[in-house]
């Protein structure tokens, strides 16, 4: 029997901060691909909590990897637009970080899946922001991690949409009014596990 191999690259929607290991949308999507019946090792997750894709490009340099992944996702950004960085400075970090999980998944870019960045201006933690504009700046970034995706021919995945109408209702976050909880997260495995299957 094949067994198949995961890395999910990001920040704390990877990890799933603050909510049970196994609801992140990593372990949640392998059980999903388990249940179709792929034999999926535990995904190996590279990802942190406040990370900015120079952080995440710098993580990767100090980490010992397999030789190759047959699955490899990458969720990046909210925090360079959180910081106050710009979609011009994210382009090319971004780029670089895409190139890298191309590499990973053996140089098979069907095999790379780029999760949009949640907008986190909806959320009960945005109260007293300007929500209209992080929203715009949250679509100008997902509009980098967009045609990126369309250039190196990898699969693009929207969750913003739907999140944004689920993100300030309290059964789709965590105790932090932020981050989602596992309801949320399960909603992001089904739509990459049924990616993934396509691309097996």
């Amino acid at each position: 029997m094949v067994h198949y191999t995961y890395l999910a690259l990001g920040d704390s929607y990877t990890i799933g901060e603050q909510a049970p290991f196994a609801d992140n949308f990593p372990n949640q999507a392998v059980q999903l691909l388990r249940e179709a019946g792929f034999a999926f090792y535990g995904a190996e997750i590279i990802a942190k909590t406040g990370w900015t894709t120079d952080e995440l490009n710098q993580a990767i340099s100090q980490t010992r990897f397999l030789d190759q992944y047959d699955v490899v996702s990458l969720l990046i950004g909210v925090n360079n637009q959180y910081r106050g960085r710009t979609p011009t400075e994210f382009e090319p970090e971004f780029e670089h970080l895409l190139q890298r999980a191309i590499q990973f998944a053996n140089n098979i870019s069907r095999r790379v899946f780029v999760l949009s960045i949640p907008d986190w201006g909806v959320t009960p933690f945005a109260e007293g922001r300007d929500r209209k504009q992080i929203a715009a700046e949250i679509d100008a970034f997902n509009r980098v991690c967009r045609e990126a995706a369309e250039r190196y021919q990898v699969n693009y995945i929207d969750i913003t949409r739907a999140q944004r109408a689920d993100g300030h209702k309290p059964e789709f976050l965590v105790a932090d009014g932020l981050h989602p909880s596992g309801n949320e997260y399960g909603k992001w495995a089904v739509k990459l596990a049924d990616a993934i299957i396509k691309q097996l």
